[in-house]
């Protein structure tokens, strides 16, 4: 018989290993020049912005080193470096390409 998970106990543990200092830190490095990666994705501000889920206002101060992306755009940013045709792939598919080729 399997023994069943304790997945309270477990999410306790690890909130407890955490604050000790031993939980694992991922550290995403965030592409530094986010207009040279859009502009080689030959993507639009707009465009780049829907797909990412960032007003263009938001794009716009990333690109002019005014903020830095955060949290899942910063981990969408490092994918469309290292693998831009995954995410043109997937731009290209979604109904994102079409809405930004409308305007």
């Amino acid at each position: 018989m399997t023994k069943k998970r304790d997945l309270g106990q477990e999410l306790l543990q690890g909130i407890r290993d955490i604050k000790s200092g031993k939980g694992k830190v991922i550290t995403i490095n965030a592409p530094d020049d986010i207009k040279h990666l859009r502009d080689q994705l030959h993507l639009s501000q707009m465009g780049f912005a829907a797909f990412l889920g960032v007003s263009i206002k938001t794009l716009q101060d990333w690109e002019q080193g005014r903020r830095s992306p955060r949290g899942a755009a910063r981990s969408l940013l490092q994918i469309a470096a290292q693998h831009p045709e995954v995410f043109n792939t997937h731009y290209k598919t979604s109904n994102l390409h079409n809405k930004s080729n409308n305007h």
